[in-house]
């Protein structure tokens, strides 16, 4: 399937993950994923930047599976969560080990602003699509023809900005140690009453050292 002149990965592997998340995550979520890979493809031929398709869409796929319902347990960041969720799959595929780092890392970094447009393009280009997607950073980098077309085919649906916040503090908020350091902090802090920032400063001056 091509979507704004970018084709949508159909290999074995790649069809494995478009189900694996399709029955996984919530029909938000999911268009979501497919957008971060269609936002960060365009972006990626813009900018002139070589990329590997499969990599890029494994990565965007799986970036927000650690929020699902399946992750309700975990205390690890949901970032750390997709990130070994997408490295234990493609493991089982025997998918290089260089190319599972690159992976990881990009669903890993998809949080933390200022680091992804220094590292490999799929890294970089998660980011990028997560970015354009939920926060609209680049939106008029892109043609009005090439977000109609995504969102075409891909609905944000009604509400998709409050849904979106709602879907991470669902994912977070049994486990609000994690975003300590995060812009995920910023999403408890508006949704959960009962949460309190940890504040960096705080921690120094309260250490053990006496001095």
């Amino acid at each position: 399937m091509i979507i704004a002149g970018i084709t949508i990965p159909d290999s074995k592997i790649a069809r494995e993950v478009t189900e694996l998340i399709k029955d996984t995550e919530s029909e938000l979520l999911f268009h979501h994923s497919t957008r971060v890979y269609l936002f960060g493809a365009l972006a990626g031929i813009r900018k002139g930047l070589k990329f590997d398709p499969e990599l890029l869409y494994i990565g965007a796929m799986f970036h927000d599976i650690g929020l699902t319902q399946a992750y309700r347990h975990s205390m690890e960041r949901f970032e750390v969560d997709g990130a070994n969720a997408a490295r234990d799959f493609m493991r089982r595929h025997q998918i290089p080990q260089d190319s599972i780092d690159l992976v990881w890392d990009a669903i890993a970094l998809h949080t933390t602003p200022g680091i992804p447009q220094h590292k490999k393009p799929e890294v970089a280009l998660v980011t990028a699509g997560v970015e354009m997607d939920v926060v609209g950073l680049g939106f008029s980098e892109f043609t009005p023809e090439q977000r109609e077309q995504v969102i075409a085919m891909h609905p944000r649906g009604n509400h998709f900005k409050e849904n979106i916040i709602q879907a991470f503090a669902d994912g977070m908020k049994h486990r609000p140690e994690t975003t300590f350091g995060t812009l995920n902090a910023d999403i408890l802090e508006r949704m959960d009453p009962t949460y309190k920032r940890v504040n960096f400063c705080s921690v120094i001056l309260e250490s053990n050292w006496q001095d």
